[in-house]
């Protein structure tokens, strides 16, 4: 695997940047997993559970090795120190100062460490005057535009039903860390990343402060449909089902028309353009939606399909884990958990032809490493068991 022979260590918590750090996972590196003794991740108490199992976290923090100390103490923040002495990245969430004042920051670690690169994801940062605040997903959503721009026009901003700010950021941060790796196969310099919540899902908005800034237009709610394009919509089946129709391109705008019986506004002037199907939105709309409401989605799918338009089927999770197409590719596999069995988890994010990715093992328990890396420190069995004694590690 590409990622073989790095060492990453995640010290953070939720999703960011354990998601972050279960994508370097996933193509070879070595990822500890450093959790508090007590509390451990969060993380482990989102989400469904089965017979006590956390289902998410299985996923978000398989392929790594879970070790738990308490960096608050003195001997916990030294062994912190001495894993990061020979790993490769660290990857953290704590609030701006908060592992300086555990004399963990990154200068001292660097300065034991010169190839050692940091990532620091927080809600807003590292400096400005927002810094200090609490940083979650949510206020991301809130912030970057996204729910301003989500939900009916008559309706309230909406935000997502999942952690999509954290999530892009995770992403962000897996690229941002193989950069900064990049940049020291060339130099033999570590160096520190700093990441907001806000601005990768601000990015994924779109251009909406150049459009305020060039034109001083705001862009409103407007439901499922789009402002660049028409028609775009969810339309329902005769039978129950959703669809969703995309005419991003002139041509998949033309074929829909024709598809569903009115070729003549393809004539149209206003037609030719994106913005001037949007001024007639409702009419395409209309059009689309009575030609899909009278057929099912099997029929309605069919017919796109061979006209060479665009749709697809509005899926819940049921629908696919059913999906023939998810499951020839391999979105999701089955993996062997030693406590939930054969699991149905997302498979590695994309596919390489010589160096692939792949899932070594589920998440584990709390602490289930501890002894193991310890040991790989030097420590013996009765200092480790005095660490675990005295509340320093699990």
């Amino acid at each position: 695997m590409p990622l073989e022979g790095l060492t990453v260590l995640d010290v953070s918590t939720v999703l960011a940047g354990p998601l972050c750090c279960q994508v370097l996972g996933d193509f070879g590196a070595d990822v500890i997993k450093v959790e508090h003794p007590v509390s451990g991740d969060s993380l482990r108490g989102h989400g469904h559970q089965k017979d006590g199992h956390p289902i998410w976290w299985k996923e978000v923090s398989r392929n790594k090795r879970t070790i738990a100390l308490d960096l608050k103490t003195d001997e916990g923040a030294e062994l912190l120190r001495r894993l990061a002495d020979s790993a490769d990245v660290l990857v953290e969430n704590f609030r701006p100062g908060t592992l300086e004042r555990w004399g963990l920051g990154p200068q001292e670690l660097i300065a034991r460490n010169p190839r050692l690169v940091v990532v620091r994801i927080t809600g807003f940062g590292q400096t400005g005057p927002y810094a200090a605040r609490p940083g979650f997903g949510t206020l991301a959503e809130a912030m970057s535009g996204f729910a301003a721009a989500t939900g009916e026009p008559d309706g309230p901003p909406t935000l997502p039903a999942f952690g999509l700010a954290d999530s892009i950021c995770g992403l962000a941060a897996s690229s941002a860390a193989l950069m900064a790796l990049r940049h020291r196969d060339q130099t033999g310099r570590g160096q520190v990343v700093d990441l907001s919540i806000l601005q990768p899902i601000m990015k994924a908005v779109g251009p909406g402060p150049t459009v305020y800034q060039q034109l001083g237009v705001v862009e409103r709610r407007h439901g499922n449909r789009s402002s660049s394009n028409a028609p775009r919509n969810t339309y329902r089946t005769v039978d129950g089902h959703w669809v969703a129709v995309s005419t991003s391109a002139q041509r998949i705008a033309e074929r829909v028309l024709e598809l569903v019986g009115h070729p003549e506004v393809i004539e149209e002037g206003w037609f030719s353009s994106g913005h001037g199907r949007v001024a007639h939105g409702d009419l395409l709309d209309g059009y689309v939606a009575d030609w899909i409401g009278e057929r099912g989605r099997a029929e309605v799918i069919k017919a796109f399909e061979a006209a060479g338009a665009a749709v697809a089927p509005v899926y819940d999770a049921r629908d696919l884990t059913e999906d023939a197409h998810v499951r020839a590719t391999g979105m999701l596999v089955e993996v062997d958990d030693p406590d939930l069995g054969p699991l149905l988890q997302h498979d590695v994010m994309w596919r390489m032809s010589e160096s692939p990715g792949r899932i070594r093992f589920t998440g584990r328990e709390h602490g289930a490493d501890t002894r193991e890396v310890l040991t790989g420190l030097g420590l013996d069995t009765d200092e480790i068991d005095r660490l675990v004694a005295d509340g320093v590690a699990r």
